[in-house]
């Protein structure tokens, strides 16, 4: 059994967070030592390193408490989390086309742009549109 902060360093997820995910149900509340300190088992740490590996890939908070609930299911439903996946990756390619978008509207903004100009033809199109 360890303390908050060494959880924190194994699992790579900021005591803040551990507390925030305990405080919303998404993880369990840990056992107490006398002193009434939280105390973490190692199953407690793989939850957060799961979590954070999750959270890293970009899934919600939401999505991500379900793939924990799923793991944790010995019988748990491989076609359920390939679902999850998949929709999560369609978003993930939704945001990359919305910001190739961005990235062409700035260049073509920046491309206007020209030396020594008083009034900037960025800020002034930006301002018409």
């Amino acid at each position: 059994m360890i303390a908050i902060g060494e959880a924190s360093k194994q699992s790579g997820v900021s005591i803040e967070t551990i507390r925030f995910y305990e405080r919303e149900g998404i993880i369990p509340e840990p056992g107490r030592a006398t002193n009434n300190r939280r105390l973490y088992t190692a199953d407690d740490v793989g939850r957060l390193r799961l979590l954070k590996r999750l959270r890293d890939l970009g899934f919600p908070v939401a999505e991500a408490k379900m793939l924990l609930d799923l793991s944790e299911n010995w019988a748990s439903d491989c076609e359920a989390v390939k679902e999850l996946a998949e929709v999560h990756v369609a978003n993930v390619e939704t945001k990359i086309a919305e910001l190739k978008k961005l990235e062409t509207a700035l260049k073509q903004l920046i491309s206007d742009c020209s030396r020594g100009n008083v009034d900037c033809p960025m800020l002034s199109r930006l301002r018409t549109e």
